[in-house]
C-alpha cells in the first residue's frame, strides 16, 4: 500500500480580479481588467471600496454581496445579483488607490480550477 501524503495546513489563494465595469441588469455582467480564469458555477463576492466614507465607484448596493456566476468570456461573467435599480457603476476621476474587486469564495469540488496554489 502506497503512502499518501496530504498537506496539513494548505493555503488557498483565490484569484482576486479588479472590476472595470458592472451592468445594471437582472443578472449583472461584470468585466475584469484581465482574464479571470473563473468557471461557471463558482460563488464570488464583490467588494466596492469606500474612500472617506463615500463610494466613488457608485453601485454601493453591490458591495459585499455574493452570487453564482456564469462565464461569458475570459474577462466577463454574469452573476445572480439583480442590479437593475442599483446606482450605476462609474469610474471616478483621479487615481483612486483602491479598486473594486471580485474574489471566489466557493468552488465546484470536482474541478477546483480557480485555486491558484496550495502550499505549506
Amino acid at each position: 500500500m502506497a503512502n499518501i501524503f496530504a498537506i496539513e495546513f494548505p493555503t488557498y489563494l483565490p484569484a482576486m480580479r479588479i472590476i472595470t465595469s458592472i451592468t445594471n441588469d437582472l443578472e449583472a455582467v461584470i468585466t475584469t481588467s484581465f482574464d479571470h480564469n473563473y468557471v461557471t458555477g463558482e460563488i464570488v463576492r464583490i467588494s466596492v471600496p469606500t474612500i472617506h466614507g463615500t463610494f466613488p465607484w457608485g453601485m454601493n448596493e453591490i458591495n459585499d454581496r455574493q452570487g453564482e456566476i456564469t462565464v461569458v468570456s475570459p474577462t466577463t461573467f454574469s452573476i445572480t445579483i439583480d442590479t437593475t435599480y442599483f446606482e450605476p457603476f462609474v469610474t471616478p476621476g483621479g487615481s483612486p488607490t483602491q479598486r473594486p474587486y471580485v474574489v471566489p469564495i466557493g468552488e465546484i469540488n470536482s474541478i477546483l480550477t480557480a485555486a491558484t496554489r496550495n502550499v505549506l
